[in-house]
Order: structure tokens, then C-alpha cells, then sequence
């Protein structure tokens, strides 16, 4: 235990040096954030400095006001698909997302933030006062009533790919509810561009064994009616948060 410590601190070591070469600052990041980057990275201390940078540069670049408000996103709102509900039993925010009331999206740019704007208030809706930095989200892709113009593989790899690159291990676990057949062969499509890690954390529920663990695994109290829990489904836009304390 006390070897796997001393392992973690050397790493975090370089890795903080390494991205002071790489002409960055890790100064306004605590451990537990940096130390999503080493995992993500294999505790490669240079590997995960180089991922730690890319990200705060694209970081201030796409969320210069620090998150994604509302009125930039407002055609992907309208369609009301996104839902947070409360915490699961471990403690992570639930994100629902149901894919037929999803349309592939016509303005790309905006798609993009909307990805940004669901992601970061998904996690912030996790935070007790401040944020710590090592926050993890469950997400859960109802596919129950798709047709084939909800289908959207362009942004299903977006979406991963945004978590992969931008949000290392923030991902808990992701749901896939009710996969029709047709849909097998978008999955197997959209699978070839998501890390061994990723895919780790994907669980693909497919009969009553394992909706009753997925029920299990999140909690009646998070979970709504129709998926098996007591809980009302809440849109992300009518989720209000307080601002997290900056200190």
C-alpha cells in the first residue's frame, strides 16, 4: 500500500514537471485531477503531462467563459432528450439520454458544445461545495423506440470521443438500454473508435438479470419510474445548480 503511495506521488511528480517543459502550469489543479490524466495514461508520467496540456489549451480555446451557458446551445435543448436525475448509490450523477428524441445534428459546431454543456453540468451536479477533481458520471442510452432517423454514429463517436480525450476517466459506467437489431451494427461501428477503457465501462443491458443489476447499481432512489426506480424524469434544462465555491 504504502509502495503504491510512494508510486502515485513520483508520478505526479514528473508529470507536473513535465507539463512546466511543455511550457504549461499544473498550479489551479489538484492531485485527484491530475491523477485522472496518469490513469488515463497508464501513470506515464509524460504521456499523461502531454494529454494534461492538449486539454487545457483546447480547454481555454472552446469553454473560454468556463462552461457552456444555455443560449449557445439552444436547438439541442429544445429537443428535451437530455435528463439528469440525482446520484447513484456510489455517489456519481446519472445522465439519461433518450435516443429517439434525437435528430443527427445539422450544425455540427453547436453539437460540439452541447456535448461540452450536458458533460460539465452532469459532473458539476456531483460537487459538494467544490470541486474536488477525480468526480465520475454513469450515462444511460435509452434506445427504446429508435428509428432509423434518430441513428447518429457521427455523434455517438463524438460524444466518446470528447469523454476519451477532454474528460479521462470521468466516465463511471455507460448503460445501453433496449438496442433494437438494426442498431447492432451501428454499435459494432461506433466500438472501433473507443479505447479498451472505455469499452471496459460500457455494460450493454439486454435481458432481466441484468436491468435488475443495473437497477441495483444506480438505485431506485436516482433511477425514474420507467426504468424501474421512484424518481421523476428532471431535463437537464430545468436543472439549476449553485456555482461551485472557487476557493
Amino acid at each position: 500500500m504504502e509502495n503504491s503511495q510512494h508510486i502515485r506521488q513520483s508520478s505526479l511528480i514528473q508529470m507536473k514537471k513535465s507539463v512546466e517543459k511543455l511550457g504549461s502550469s499544473t498550479e489551479n489543479f489538484g492531485d485527484p485531477t491530475l491523477m485522472r490524466f496518469l490513469v488515463a495514461r497508464s501513470m506515464v508520467p509524460a504521456k499523461a503531462a502531454k494529454m494534461f496540456v492538449q486539454w487545457h489549451k483546447w480547454r481555454a480555446a472552446f469553454v473560454p467563459l468556463r462552461l457552456i451557458p444555455d443560449s449557445e446551445v439552444p436547438d439541442e435543448l429544445e429537443a428535451r432528450k437530455i435528463f439528469l436525475q440525482g446520484l447513484s448509490k456510489l455517489g456519481y450523477p446519472v445522465m439519461i439520454v433518450i435516443a429517439s428524441k434525437h435528430y443527427p445534428a445539422k450544425d455540427q459546431p453547436q453539437f460540439k458544445k452541447f456535448v461540452v454543456h450536458l458533460l460539465d453540468k452532469t459532473i458539476a451536479s456531483s460537487f459538494k461545495e467544490r470541486e474536488i477533481g477525480n468526480e465520475k458520471l454513469i450515462g444511460v442510452l435509452d434506445l427504446q423506440q429508435l428509428s432509423y432517423k434518430n441513428i447518429d454514429a457521427r455523434g455517438l463517436i463524438t460524444g466518446f470521443q470528447f469523454l476519451q480525450a477532454y474528460y479521462p476517466e470521468r466516465l463511471a459506467k455507460c448503460y445501453l438500454l433496449n438496442m433494437p437489431w438494426f442498431f447492432v451494427s451501428v454499435w459494432r461501428m461506433v466500438s472501433r473508435f473507443l479505447e479498451k477503457a472505455t469499452l471496459e465501462k460500457i455494460v450493454i443491458v439486454s435481458n432481466e438479470d441484468e436491468k435488475k443489476q443495473f437497477i441495483a447499481e444506480i438505485g431506485e432512489e436516482a433511477l425514474p419510474q420507467e426504468y424501474g426506480g421512484r424518481a421523476k424524469l428532471v431535463a437537464l434544462q430545468d436543472v439549476v445548480l449553485n456555482p461551485p465555491s472557487e476557493d
